[in-house]
Formats: C-alpha cells, structure tokens, sequence
C-alpha cells in the first residue's frame, strides 16, 4: 500500500473571508435557508489567492482502520441529540460484525483537525454528522480537498448536505444540495433500495418502509451520482419542489480522487436504532474506509458510450441493414440482425391485388463481426412484406419476422427464422401461411444456405388486413423455443377498444374480431408458443403449456398443444432468462386515445413477467385485469355485457376453440396516453369507471401516446465473457430492459421486480431510466426496435430509421458499452487486502 504524501497547492473554490464570520451570521440568524438550499459563490466576493499548502499521506489509514466523526456546527447551542445518536450507533457498527471489517472511531467539533497533516491522514473515512452551515474555513476546507485527493473516504449524513453552502467544491462532494422547500416534518415512506450490489444496500429490503425527514433537491444529481436508494413520493407528502418519481436519497460516487456516499436519511434520532439504517451505514463506511471494494459508477450517464456500427446503405441496397425488425448475439460475439421485407425506398412497392408479385419482399439477414467491424449479407428470404404504408386494409406487417441461433450454434450452425414465404400467399382467399424454418449457416463464409430449410411448423394467416404479426423468438435453458405471434388484427372496426367487432371479414375469414385469434384457444395467432425442436427437424411439446392439444373438454379438438400464452396482441419481442427460465414478453395495444366508461380501457402497451403458462387477456381484459365490453352480432355497435376476467367466456362467431376460457393473470407493466399503470375506482362488480378524472397512475415513471412496447432482455453479469472492458457492472444485474420504439415520453427503462408477486401482476419495485444511456433523439436510437446483451456485456440495438415499411440513413445497429472501469478502491489499495 502506498504511503508516500500527497502534497498541492491549496484551491480556494469558496468565496468569502472566512469560516468564522459566517459562522456568525449564522448564528444572528441572518442567513436565510434559500441562500443554504444551493452555492451561492455570486453573493459572495471573490476569493483571494491560496495560502498554504497540505501533505496527507496517500491513501490515507492504514489496515488499523479509523472513522472520523466531525460534527461541528455552525449554530450556537449544545451537542444534539441527533448527533449523540449517530455517534453511538458508527461506534456500535465499529464494535460490530467480521473481526476483519471492525474500526475504531473518533468524534470531534474541533475543525482544526482538518489542518492537522499528521492527525488527518490516519484516518481512512471521515463521517460529517454536522448541523450544517460554513462549519470550515478555507484552509480547513482546503485539508478537506487535500485529503479526499489522497484517496480518503466521506460520508455525509442528512443535514451535511446543508454544510459549507458556499463552496462549490463540497457541493461537488455532497452530490446535491436540499432545498428550502423541503418537509420538515418526520414522516413514514417507502424507500425504493435499488442497487442489490453496494454493500450499503444488498441487504436491505427492496421496499424499505421507515419513517425520517425527507430532503428535497436544488438540483436533482441522479445522472451524475450513483443512487443506490431512492424515496417513493407517493408514499408521503413531498411538498413543492419535489423530484418525482426520481427522488434519489441515498448515491455515492468517486470524486476527486477519493470516494463519496451521502444518505438524505438520519434525520432522526430513532433513526441510529434501526437495524436496517445501521446496516445502510455499515455498507457505506465499509466502502469509505476501503475495507471492500464497491461500484459507484453504473449509474452515472457519463460512464456509457453509444456507438454506430454499420454505416447507411449504399444507394439502392441494403448492404448494411434491410428494414430492421430483430437481432441476436452469437456466442463468438457476432450479432445477426434481420429486416422484415420493406425495400429501399427508390424500389416499386406493388399493392395490387391482381399482381403476382403484390408484397413481394427481401427478408433480409445481416452479421456484423465485431473482429474486423465488417457486415456480411448472408442471405434474403422471399417474402410477403412489402406492401408500403396506408391504412389497415393496405398496409401489411408480415415478412421476416423473427430471428434465434441454435443453443448449439457453434457447433451445428443452426439459424431458426420465423417468415411469411411469398410463395405461401392466396391471392384469392389473401390468406398465407407463416412459418419457423431451420437453415444452416456457413460458419467460414456467413452465408445462409437457403437450400438446407426443415420448417417445422406452419399455420394460417389472414393477410387481407394488417396489422401486429409479432415475431420474436427465445430459447430457455432445456431447448425449448418459444415463438410469438401476433393476432393480426385490425381494432379499426370497433373504435380502437377491444378488438371484437365480429362482422367484418374477407370471404368469411373475420380481419376485426381477436376472439378469432388471441381469444381462440385453436389458433395459432396472438401467442406465445413453446416448441421442443429436435434434429431431425420437427418437434415435440414439453409440459406444462397451456393445454395439451387433447383436451376433451367441450367436445374434444379445440385446443392446440404448442399454446404458452394466450390473449397477447403484438408480441414483438420476447425474452427467456436462462438463469431462471422466466419468460418476458411486451406487447402493442389498440388504438383508443382515452378510456371510455361505455367500452372499457384506453390503448395500454403491456409489459408481463410469465412465470407459467397464462391467458394474459386480450381482447377481453387488459393491464391490471381491466376488463372491456362485449360485442356481438347482429349488431356490434351496441355494447353488451363487460367481460369476466376471471371467467372468460370466448362467445364470438368466429370462434372454433374453448368457450370457457382460462382465468386472465393481470400483466405487471401497462401504459396509456395518459400516464403509467392508470387504474380505476371499481364498482360492486369490480368494473372500473374508466373515467379519466378518476385515473390513478401506479407506475409514474412512464407513459406513452403514439406507443409500441419493445420488450428488452434482462441483464445476467455473470454470463459476461472473463476480460471484457465493455461489459455493463453487476448494478444491472437481475433487472429487466423494457422499451418503447418511440423516444419522447415512452419508457426506456431497467426494472427491478418483486420475485414474490412478479408471477401474478405484481408492479415493478424499482426503475431507472435509460435515456441518456442509450440516447433518444434523432442524432441517436430514436426509434428502437430490438435490443439484447452480448457475450461481451455490451448492450446491441437496432434502430428502425425515421421512415416506416423502408430502410434508411438512420436504420443502424448500435453498440452501448460501459467505460467507467472496476469498483474501487483498487485491489491493492484496500486497507486490509482482499475481503471476500
């Protein structure tokens, strides 16, 4: 370790004459709680040239591991209560736990200490458990500089964040200053413990309920600080000045060479008694004091870059990327993308029916190489997807649609593509035949070898109507694969509700009524399913999904084995945690801009955790087990009966499957034009009013207007390939990606959930927003269309581009990789070596 001085010259970044005369100003009471709340160096005359200079050995302490306690005040009066709590209770944590993690600990109010070279530098943290107020004088602060830029730990507690108010340097070091409208009243909420990593929070509760003093900020610092904790505002009464849903309250961060936490808690004295506090406290002086090495970077924005990977499209060709619509990772760190069948914009979009060629379109795969930055075309399937724009009777979402390698891709080089063949269409009937193939990939080459296709399952889709085809396709750690399809639906025909209007149809085939789709248990269309493929090319069911095909009920031969999931609408992107064989899945909604009491909810986009097999609802329930009205012939406009969720009953005339239904699980994650997770009061039948003034928004951290769900991975650090520099730290461990293609108000955020309730509806417990870690905008992924990690931890996206049904300038694989380096301290700057 080393021991050598750290000697500067002295930086003055206060302004004012002097500590002492502050102090009192203070204590007259002239100084207002605004002037605190914030740095105010403009009300303040310049400083003057720096005086001395101060050596504090680098780092500082020593494997005799010391905390200082300075709680000196700028106000008059005696020791606090408060004061005398925190000390006892670091005193108690010193005494306490592992012999090779206990401490010794100093209090003082003497700020001279922090002129005292010798004295200062045998401490490894020191704790401000301070009133607040200019409780330093510029060569005392200046001690403070030196000995942080030695490597020295802090931790502030609660009013700290009140000290030095003229210094920009300690607002710097606090992260954030309270402002004057905070609550001073104690009062009960929930704490949102975020980061399961810091040693400050891994074992605290996820939901932390206590009551203190909640402090509201001049400047919210999240972005730039690493919280670790945040306090929910709809658990108590925050006041003006709130954050909102981001309410940070306990960070920490590496600042000028050595290591800061703050925690906005300790505002009282009971607080120093809870064993959770104690523990929250414990983590943070554990990390200060270099006993254990922790991670106070992953949240901070500056600590990730977003890079473009393929360069636009050569004139009239897709060799860089066709339309994007779906990517996957190989295990050697290739990534394989697909688009699903818009040509260039300069190439003839044939809408004709009578066209032997109407919608005829390249599916497109493309293999960026990360080695040499290259992108090869390894092949292009002929499909139905290229029809262009234009409304729901024109328009047409089909074509490629899904992508997954083989879990023994590296071996077999097996590429599985969920498609609409062009040469499946009727033109007469317009219906076609979708479909998941096995090709084989020239490893050596890149090349698809379209002559090696096993289609191992096919089924019917009507394709007179667009639109929702989903598409996105997963492996689970026994080799089964999950597909999911969309219902292929229009929600035109019934106003944007529940897509159930019965009576419209294409030479008897329905294109408007769900019921015939996601509501049929005999249909292949709005699901998840769950295939087991086999060598030869075809499959067997595994059990436990939703039926078994041999169900005898109501007659025999309405079911269908290969359904997981039922009752979902546009399933673009689904996602199998290996680690725990969780499926999770997101999916667009309809159309309808506001709730209506007479039909039922607004459009909601869904996000769900599917821990078995499940009817999720559509088109009879949504979100939080919603439900809409009823429809039938002969007249679908008038409205009939509400839907029972938890018996629904499938009654359509286009139904060949089930009439009585599995119950409907209530999904985690549902967002409206009007805000996130909008819930309403229920009558005696449990039927919300679905009137807009009595909206509630259980998830404020989101919301949508124009919206398309893009379900994202969750991130697994332990299966990061040893020796990345890229790789995303273990913060993000555990937590689920869930996106929005659109970037204005849409979520684009990381979730942590409950394992306990995530299986049965149950609301995220804690989110972090990602926006300017995979950037919006239209210089950035303005319009995100897949996203998942890779073996190097780096996270790879693909966005769309700004136009619909084509490729363009801005159609592009991206890479986001972190580069805030290891936890600190270093390894070899731990006071007593490496700790396990």
């Amino acid at each position: 370790m080393r021991s050598t001085p750290h000697q500067r010259p002295r930086k003055r970044r206060r302004s004012g004459t002097g500590g002492r005369a502050v102090t009192a100003v203070l204590t007259a009471g002239l100084l207002t709680t605004g002037l605190l709340s914030g740095t105010a160096a403009s009300a303040r005359p310049e400083p003057g040239p720096s005086l001395t200079t101060m050596s504090v050995k680098s780092p500082p302490g020593g494997a005799n591991v010391r905390v200082l306690i300075f709680h000196g005040s700028a106000a008059s009066g005696g020791e606090s209560p408060l004061v005398n709590a925190g000390i006892e209770a670091i005193e108690r944590i010193g005494l306490s736990g592992p012999v090779n993690q206990r401490f010794k600990v100093e209090a003082t109010d003497d700020a001279s200490v922090f002129t005292d070279e010798a004295r200062l530098g045998r401490f490894n943290a020191i704790v401000f458990l301070t009133g607040g107020g200019d409780v330093l004088d510029p060569e005392q602060e200046a001690g403070l500089e030196a000995y942080m830029e030695a490597g020295g730990g802090f931790v502030g507690l609660h009013d700290a964040a009140r000290a030095e108010p003229y210094s920009e340097w300690f607002t710097g070091l606090i992260g954030a200053r309270p402002a004057s409208s905070s609550p001073t009243t104690v009062q009960r909420a929930t704490v949102e413990v975020g980061d399961r990593v810091h040693p400050a929070t891994k074992d605290l509760p996820v939901q932390w309920k206590r009551p203190d003093r909640w402090l509201n900020w001049v400047k919210n610092p999240s972005g730039t600080v690493h919280t670790v904790a945040r306090v929910r505002e709809s658990t108590y009464q925050p006041g003006t000045g709130a954050s909102g849903w981001n309410h940070p309250v306990s960070w920490c961060r590496d600042y000028d060479g050595g290591r800061s936490f703050y925690t906005g808690m300790g505002g009282t004295v009971s607080s120093y008694d809870e064993t959770d506090f104690r523990a929250h406290l414990r983590g943070a002086l554990l990390w200060t004091t270099r006993l254990v090495r922790a991670d106070c970077k992953a949240t901070i924005n500056g600590n990730y870059r977003a890079e473009r990977l393929t360069k636009p499209n050569q004139p009239g060709r897709n060799d860089q990327v066709g339309e994007p619509h779906g990517l996957v990772t190989a295990p050697d760190g290739r990534v394989f993308y697909i688009g699903r069948g818009g040509a260039d914009s300069s190439q003839p979009v044939i809408t004709d029916w009578n066209d032997p060629d109407i919608g005829k379109g390249k599916g497109e795969i493309h293999v960026y190489d990360p080695r040499t930055g290259q992108v090869t075309l390894a092949g292009a399937l002929t499909v139905f997807g290229n029809k262009g724009g234009g409304d729901e009777l024109v328009k047409v979402e089909e074509g490629l649609l899904g992508i997954e390698l083989d879990p023994r891709f590296e071996e077999n080089g097996w590429v599985y593509l969920h498609y609409t063949p062009h040469s499946g269409i009727d033109r007469e009937t317009r219906m076609a035949e979708r479909r998941v193939s096995r090709f084989t990939l020239d490893r050596a080459t890149d090349k698809l070898d379209l002559g090696s296709e096993k289609v191992l399952l096919e089924w019917p889709v009507q394709i007179h109507s667009c639109c929702h085809a989903g598409g996105g396709m997963a492996w689970d750690s026994k080799g089964n694969l999950y597909i999911a399809t969309g219902d292929n639906n229009s929600s035109r025909f019934s106003d944007g509700y529940s897509g159930n209007n019965p009576e419209p149809d294409f030479k008897g085939v329905s294109f408007a009524d769900a019921r015939r789709t996601a509501g049929n248990t005999n249909n292949l269309n709005g699901k998840i399913l769950r295939i087991h493929p086999e060598p030869d090319g075809t499959y067997t069911l595994p059990e436990g999904n939703l039926f078994t095909g041999k169900e005898t009920d109501e007659g025999g031969g309405k079911t269908r084995g290969e359904i997981y999931v039922m009752g979902v609408r546009n399933p673009a992107r689904i996602f199998v945690d290996k680690t725990t064989d969780i499926l999770y899945a997101g999916w667009v909604g309809p159309d309808a801009s506001a709730p209506s009491p007479v039909w039922g909810p607004a459009k909601y986009d869904t996000f769900a955790v599917i821990t078995k097999a499940s009817n999720r609802g559509w088109p009879y329930c949504m979100g939080n087990k919603q439900p809409y009205r009823d429809r039938n012939l002969p007249d679908p406009s008038v409205p009939l009966g509400w839907y029972d969720c938890d018996h629904p009953k499938n009654e359509s005339p286009n139904n060949d499957g089930l009439v009585d239904l599995p119950p409907v699980t209530g999904n985690n994650i549902w967002y409206s034009p009007q805000g996130g997770g909008p819930d309403f009061p229920r009558d005696a039948d449990g039927i919300p009013s679905y009137r807009q003034e009595d909206a509630t928004y259980r998830l404020p951290w989101l919301k949508g207007g124009g919206q398309a769900a893009m379900n994202g991975p969750v991130y697994r650090h332990a299966d990061v390939a040893p020796g990345s520099d890229v790789a995303w730290p273990a913060y993000w461990d555990g937590k689920w990606f869930v996106g929005d293609f659109y970037d204005a108000d849409q979520p684009r955020n990381a979730v942590l959930m409950d394992p306990r309730t995530q299986g049965d509806g149950g609301p995220p417990v804690h989110s972090e927003s990602l926006k300017k870690i995979v950037p919006v905008g239209n210089d950035g992924i303005k319009n995100l269309m897949d996203w998942k990690f890779g073996p190097d931890g780096a996270l790879y996206v693909l966005d769309y581009g700004r136009g619909f049904f084509t490729s363009d300038a801005k159609s592009a694989l991206w890479r986001v990789t972190y580069t805030g380096g290891g936890p600190t301290p270093a390894a070899d700057q731990l006071a007593r070596g490496s700790q396990s």
